[in-house]
């Protein structure tokens, strides 16, 4: 686990509505708020980060809401759908759940011999709750409508929808340290054993599939996981060796990233584990405050006039 890829650290999608967004992942997942800032690069936009109780690697989902933005298309060359590891039995609890609270969804369905449950959040973004055949020993958070009996644990597995897998296929096995599992029709999975969860990516090939388009309700990158700093420059190395373009390390606050398209067109990102989220905030506050990056914070009173009230 020291030099090599642990499996997902976070993945970053795009909503519209942030109050609505905010209600769907705090109230009717169930997901716990760990941290609430604003885009870098747009501070008058927020950056939610939803996950478990100390916001542990593999179980982070970030997004970015903007309001009025259109709606994305799924295709190829994305990231197509998002899958979290759930308890076995729990799929009664989530489908009265999701009448309850009208959502979308379709019927328990079944591959590479595991249990399925489709769903889209309010602005399209596509799920699966999985019943994992492996053992998930993670501890989720509970509210008090999400018991640890049916709550979500973390990220299951990806899914990347491409023209053509080999390209994918060779960043995972020949720079991540993946391996292919399983395949079945067009579908092969590939996992990791640096982590017992989270640790799985699927590709989809469909040569004919027109490219999505990412927009509200789309994935905007997936971030894979490293120990620390050393290791992830380690990789930098490497897949700038391949002639693929990646940025210079950056500092995200909670951990350091660096990003770059892998040949199926997929955004990349590597982090770090450190320093996490409790940086600027107990385990206990978490997501309480709204946290600045360093170079807003003289302009917080403005920033907060114009940041969507949540509650």
């Amino acid at each position: 686990m020291e030099n090599t890829i642990n499996g997902i650290h976070h993945i970053t999608a795009i909503a519209g509505n942030a109050k609505r967004n905010y209600n769907f992942y705090t109230n009717v997942l169930g997901l716990r708020m760990v941290k609430k800032t604003v885009n870098f690069d747009d501070p008058n936009t927020y950056h939610f980060y939803y996950g478990d109780e100390q916001g542990t690697p593999g179980s982070i989902l970030t997004f970015f809401p903007w309001e009025g933005i259109q709606t994305g298309r799924r295709g190829a060359r994305q990231v197509t759908e998002i899958g979290y590891s759930v308890p076995e039995g729990s799929f009664d609890f989530w489908l009265k759940r999701f009448e309850k609270h009208n959502v979308i969804f379709n019927k328990p369905a079944e591959k590479f011999g595991e249990q399925y449950l489709t769903f889209l959040d309010p602005d399209g973004l596509k799920f699966e709750l999985v019943a994992s055949k492996n053992a998930d020993n993670r501890l989720p958070w509970e509210t008090e409508e999400v018991k640890a009996e049916n709550a979500t644990k973390g990220f299951h597995s990806i899914t990347i929808t491409t023209n053509k897998m080999k390209p994918t296929a060779d960043i995972l096995t020949n720079v991540f340290g993946y391996k292919l599992l399983e395949e079945h029709v067009n579908r092969y999975r590939f996992v990791t054993d640096a982590v017992d969860n989270a640790n799985i990516v699927d590709l989809v090939e469909v040569a004919g599939e027109v490219a999505g388009h990412v927009a509200g309700g789309s994935v905007h990158h997936v971030a894979f996981r490293v120990k620390n700093e050393e290791v992830l420059m380690q990789y930098r190395d490497k897949i700038a060796a391949l002639g693929l373009h990646i940025t210079e390390k950056i500092d995200r606050n909670y951990f350091y990233s660096l990003y770059f398209r892998e040949p199926g067109g997929v955004l990349f990102e590597i982090a770090t584990d450190n320093p996490g989220f409790a940086v600027d905030e107990s385990v206990e506050e978490l997501g309480t405050n709204l946290k600045l990056p360093a170079q807003y914070e003289n302009r917080r009173a403005d920033i907060e006039k114009v940041l969507p009230k949540l509650v």
